[in-house]
């Protein structure tokens, strides 16, 4: 599904200076978070008692989103963020929107928010960093019900991030709860072109379709979400949706 690849996406090490070169302690501890985040947990707790600074921080934060820890990811990330802050570090941003992507898949929209506002006011990142990080803000916001507010920075991240999906699918989302069917089906479609084997985006393009009033292709996207994804959230909405569908009629 798209959030975890987004997720996942993130935990790489943050934008800046080089990345370590293969076999130091930080490549080493990236590397054992990703596949022993229990081992790796206690390393980078030891490292970072030892002083290994954000590196070390940021490797905990990894070891917890491999972990599935999603707060302890984000509280590690934050502390990563500061300690780069305090050593004038351009990556305190990249520690940021980390830390705003984890409290997110923790549920905690307010502190995504505040972690994000932080990662976007340091004004260190840029490209498609930068897109991903508004592109989190306005999760957030839709989160807290700030629709409106999340438009702008769904429109940033469109700009920064345009081979993103989820950023094509919650702009479409977004534009089919605020009445904008126009943009919801044009938004719909370049999620579609992108990503058209994800059954959340399948299951979007069916609720915008039936909103729409085409039962049709509603009834096709929704079959197409349950076929790439059966078993998943997004293929249960899907069967419920043709489900009601079958109960009014074609």
């Amino acid at each position: 599904m798209l959030l975890p690849l987004l997720l996942l996406a993130q935990t790489a090490p943050a934008a800046g200076p080089p990345a370590p070169r293969s076999g130091d302690r930080y490549a080493e501890c990236i590397d054992q978070a990703r596949r022993d985040p229990a081992a790796a947990v206690r390393g980078a707790t030891a490292w970072q008692q030892a002083g290994g600074g954000f590196l070390a921080q940021q490797c905990l934060g990894i070891a917890q989103v491999t972990a599935g820890n999603w707060a302890a990811a984000a509280t590690a990330f934050e502390g990563a963020a500061r300690a780069a802050e305090a050593g004038k570090d351009a990556r305190s941003g990249g520690f940021w929107a980390q830390a705003g992507n984890a409290w997110l898949a923790a549920g905690d929209a307010a502190k995504a928010q505040a972690a994000l506002d932080a990662a976007l006011i340091g004004g260190t990142l840029t490209g498609l960093d930068l897109g991903e990080a508004h592109l989190d803000r306005a999760r957030a916001l839709v989160a807290a019900g700030r629709q409106n507010d999340a438009r702008a920075d769904l429109d940033r991240a469109l700009t920064l991030a345009g081979d993103d999906p989820l950023a094509w699918l919650l702009s479409a989302t977004l534009a089919r709860r605020t009445g904008d069917l126009l943009r919801a089906r044009k938004d719909i479609g370049r999620a579609l072109a992108l990503s058209s084997d994800d059954a959340a985006v399948q299951l979007e393009a069916g609720n915008i379709a039936a909103v729409e009033g085409n039962a049709a292709a509603a009834r096709t996207a929704w079959e197409a979400a349950v076929r790439v994804s059966p078993g998943s959230a997004q293929a249960q909405a899907a069967s419920d949706a043709l489900a009601a569908m079958a109960g009014t009629g074609p």
